[in-house]
C-alpha cells in the first residue's frame, strides 16, 4: 500500500505542475483602472472632479415647508374668484448643479436650478402671479380649484464665460430683490428668473463693474388698461373713437388689441461696486410696450360711425409703441461693528411704463391689470404701464415710484432678524382717466362719465399708493437650518379722494351711484396682516 500511495502523490504533483505552465502561458486579463473622485479646491467647498474630466462640479439644493395666515374681509365666494382662505402651506424642493472649467480664457461655468413646489391657501402662497406667467398649474377639483397649485420652474440655466452670461437667470437689473425677507413683501424688483444675454466687464477701480444685458420683455410686462372686451370676442381691447356727431362729439368706437407682443428685447445697462464695505449698484432699463392691430368688424355707437376695417381705421399702418424706463439705485452696507452678519440695504426706483422694474407690483399681485392680495377687499389696485388714447390712439405711460429699506441683525451666530420698510406709489399720465371716461356713454365700461358722482368714486384707473412694514425671527441651531417667522402689515389705498366699498355693498353701480338720493359707501384705504413661518434645510 505504501508503495501505491507513492506512486499517487508523484503523479498529483506532475499533473498540478503541468496545469500552472499551461496557465501561464495564457494571456492575463488586466485589472480596470479605479477612478476615486477627488476634491477641487480651486472653486470653494463642495467641489468634486467629474471622473475623468478637468471639471469641477458642486450639487447642492434645498428642501421647505411654510404656512402662513392672513386676515380677509370674506369667507365667501364672489363672481369668480374665491375668497375665503385663511391659511395656507407650501412644500418646495430645489436642486442646484454648478459645473466649472478652468480654461485659457477663465473660468467656463454651467449652473442649474430647477425648484418645483405644492402650495395652497391663501392668495401670496397659492400665487396667481406664477400662475399668470406660466409656472403654476392649477387644480380643478370642487374643493381645490383657486386653493391648489402645483409649482415647477427651471430657475436658472445659463452660462458663464470671459464675461459673458447667456440663458435664464436672474435680472441684472436687481439688488435687493427681497434678499432678507420670508413673505416677500416690500416693494422692489425681484424677477429672478428671465431669459438673457449679457457681458460684464472689469472696469479699472478694483471692485468696479459694468454690465449690458438684453434680456426677454415677456417676463418685465404689466397689461396696458383694458377697458372690456370688445363685443363678440376674446381679445383684450380697448376703445378708440371712430365716430362723431356734428359737433364733434364722440358716438362710436372701434376696438384695439392691446394683448402686447414681442417685438424688442429689454435692454439693461447696470454699474455695480462692490467692497470690503458692502456694495453700490445703479441700474437702467429700456422696455417697449406694443399693441397689435385693430379688430375688423367691431363697432360700437351710433351716428357716423360704422364698423372698423382697414379704409376707416384711425391705427396708422405702423403701429404705435411706445418706450418705457427705469432706474434704480441701490447700496448695500456690512455693520459688523453692530454685529458680525450685519447688513443695511437701501434702495429705490421710479420708472415710467415699467412697474415691472419698481416692483410696484409685486407682492399684491404681478402679470394683471388690477388685483389685490387681500380676500374680499373693497377696491382693486391699478398696476397697468399705460393706457391707450382714444382720441389720439397713442400710448400714456404710467410712471412708479418704490423705495425699500431692510436690515438684519445677528443676536448670537444661531439667531438673527431682519426688519423692513417699503413705500411705492402709481400715477397714471394726466387727464387719462377722464378720456377713458368719455366713451362710459357709448360701451358702458370704464371709469364712469366725467363729471358725475359715480366717476368721482369709481375705482377704475385710481392713483394709488402702497406701503408695509415687517419683521422676522430666525433661529439656526445647526449650520444650513433655518427655522423661523415673519410678519408683515400693509396697507393700500388711493392717493386722493375715495372709491366706492364694494366689499360692504357691493350693488353700487353707476345708476345706484348717480342717483343723489341714495347713501353710498366709501373708503380710502385697506390694510392686511399676514403672518408666515418656515422651517428650511440647504445642503
Amino acid at each position: 500500500m505504501g508503495k501505491i500511495n507513492k506512486t499517487f502523490l508523484v503523479s498529483v504533483t506532475v499533473i498540478a505542475g503541468t496545469s500552472a505552465a499551461g496557465a501561464a502561458d495564457l494571456p492575463a486579463k488586466a485589472a480596470a483602472p479605479i477612478e476615486f473622485v477627488r476634491v477641487c479646491n480651486t472653486y470653494g467647498a463642495g467641489f468634486f472632479y467629474i471622473p475623468g474630466t478637468d471639471t469641477c462640479i458642486r450639487l447642492s439644493g434645498r428642501a421647505r415647508f411654510e404656512v402662513g395666515y392672513q386676515t380677509s374681509y370674506s369667507r365667501t365666494s364672489s363672481g369668480t374668484s374665491t375668497p375665503g382662505d385663511l391659511t395656507g402651506y407650501r412644500g418646495l424642493a430645489r436642486i442646484n448643479v454648478d459645473a466649472r472649467t478652468q480654461t485659457s480664457y477663465g473660468t467656463l461655468r454651467a449652473f442649474l436650478r430647477v425648484e418645483a413646489a405644492s402650495r395652497t391657501g391663501i392668495p401670496t402662497i397659492r400665487s396667481g402671479t406664477t400662475e399668470r406667467i406660466g409656472n403654476a398649474f392649477a387644480a380643478t377639483g370642487q374643493d381645490q380649484a383657486g386653493r391648489v397649485q402645483q409649482y415647477f420652474n427651471t430657475d436658472k440655466a445659463f452660462i458663464q464665460f470671459a464675461g459673458f452670461t447667456a440663458g435664464r437667470a436672474s435680472s441684472f437689473f436687481d439688488f435687493y430683490a427681497h434678499d432678507f425677507e420670508i413673505i416677500a413683501s416690500s416693494m422692489s424688483s425681484d424677477v429672478n428668473s428671465t431669459n438673457l444675454a449679457a457681458y460684464t466687464a472689469k472696469l479699472g477701480t478694483a471692485g468696479l463693474t459694468a454690465t449690458v444685458s438684453m434680456e426677454d420683455p415677456s417676463f418685465r410686462r404689466t397689461p396696458l388698461f383694458t377697458a372690456a372686451n370688445a363685443p363678440g370676442t376674446s381679445l383684450a381691447a380697448s376703445p378708440v373713437f371712430i365716430g362723431f356727431s356734428a359737433n364733434g362729439t364722440p358716438t362710436g368706437v372701434g376696438y384695439i388689441d392691446v394683448v402686447q407682443r414681442n417685438r424688442l428685447p429689454d435692454f439693461v445697462g447696470v454699474l455695480r461696486y462692490d467692497s470690503s464695505w458692502g456694495s453700490a449698484q445703479l441700474s437702467a432699463a429700456v422696455h417697449e410696450l406694443n399693441y397689435a392691430n385693430p379688430i375688423a368688424g367691431v363697432f360700437t355707437g351710433t351716428n357716423l360711425g360704422s364698423a372698423v376695417t382697414a379704409t376707416n381705421s384711425v391705427a396708422a399702418p405702423s403701429l404705435a409703441t411706445a418706450y418705457g424706463w427705469a432706474v434704480q439705485g441701490g447700496v448695500k452696507i456690512n455693520m459688523p461693528f453692530i454685529a458680525d452678519g450685519d447688513t443695511l440695504y437701501l434702495q429705490a426706483s421710479y420708472g415710467e411704463g415699467a412697474g415691472m422694474y419698481t416692483g410696484f407690483s409685486s407682492y399684491t399681485g404681478s402679470y394683471i391689470g388690477n388685483t389685490s392680495s387681500i380676500q374680499g377687499s373693497a377696491f382693486n389696485q391699478y398696476f397697468n404701464d399705460a393706457v391707450l388714447n382714444p382720441f389720439t390712439n397713442r400710448l400714456e405711460l404710467s410712471t412708479t415710484f418704490t423705495a425699500v429699506a431692510s436690515y438684519l441683525h445677528y443676536w448670537t451666530p444661531e439667531l438673527r432678524s431682519a426688519a423692513f420698510g417699503s413705500y411705492g406709489e402709481l400715477n397714471f399720465a394726466n387727464g387719462a382717466r377722464a378720456r377713458q371716461g368719455a366713451y362710459y356713454g357709448i360701451t358702458g365700461t370704464g371709469p364712469g362719465v366725467p363729471g358725475t358722482r359715480f366717476y368721482e368714486v369709481s375705482q377704475v384707473l385710481r392713483d394709488n399708493y402702497r406701503f408695509v412694514v415687517g419683521a422676522s425671527l430666525i433661529w439656526s441651531p445647526v449650520r444650513d437650518l433655518d427655522i423661523g417667522v415673519e410678519s408683515i402689515y400693509t396697507r393700500y389705498g388711493v392717493t386722493s379722494g375715495r372709491v366706492l366699498d364694494l366689499s360692504r355693498f357691493p350693488a353700487q353701480n353707476a345708476a345706484f351711484v348717480n342717483n343723489l338720493a341714495n347713501t353710498i359707501r366709501t373708503k380710502t384705504a385697506e390694510d392686511t396682516v399676514q403672518v408666515r413661518a418656515r422651517v428650511q434645510r440647504d445642503f
